[in-house]
């Protein structure tokens, strides 16, 4: 298993034109790349976080955006890009609830 964890700062007042085109481009990236999917968080300093898996990083390296239009409706609402992070998974004692 493989995870990226990226980080944004948002500019004022563009939210949900961010999250709109963060959901598309995640919906698409896991029907069309192999993605496992992501989530959104929003962090305590005003950062936004995704969390996204996947099997391994030659799956993602191979994947070209499938939604430029969801991408686009993302760049313009970052204000700041931080430097993403690579994880290798060494254990794994996360549990989901169950629904």
């Amino acid at each position: 298993m493989f995870a990226v964890i990226y980080r944004w700062r948002l500019r004022e007042g563009m939210e949900d034109t961010f999250a709109d085109g963060w959901h598309r481009v995640t919906k698409a990236i896991h029907a069309q790349c192999g993605s496992y999917g992501s989530r959104l968080h929003r962090a305590d300093d005003g950062t936004w976080v995704a969390y996204a898996r996947w099997p391994d990083a030659a799956t993602r390296e191979r994947c070209a955006v499938p939604d430029p239009d969801g991408e686009a409706l993302m760049r313009a609402a970052i204000e700041e890009y931080f430097e993403e992070t690579r994880l290798e998974l060494v254990d794994d004692l996360l549990a989901e609830p169950s629904a």
